[in-house]
């Protein structure tokens, strides 16, 4: 089982990159660890209620005018980066 999955999310709003973990306990460590992206502008945990979903889920809000595609592609490999180590240690 992969550590966590990761989804670009359109709402009519503000467009959001969704991240759903293996391990929820990891949630406010994870949290934590995005919080370095000066792009971001606010990260929540969220309850998730969609079907055949984790309980749980990292919602991400970028600041205007950041590219989200870029930037889940970012958040992706700062998070394998995470995982890897912390499977090292």
């Amino acid at each position: 089982m992969l550590p966590f999955r990761s989804e670009i999310r359109n709402s009519p709003t503000q467009p959001t990159i969704k991240i759903f973990l293996s391990d929820e306990s990891l949630d406010e460590r994870i949290k934590r660890h995005l919080q370095h992206f000066k792009e971001i502008e606010e990260i929540e945990i969220c309850d998730s209620i969609a079907q055949n979903r984790a309980c749980e889920s990292i919602t991400i809000y970028l600041k205007d005018d950041v590219d989200i595609n870029k930037m889940k592609q970012s958040i992706d490999s700062s998070l394998w980066w995470y995982f890897e180590e912390d499977l090292v240690d």
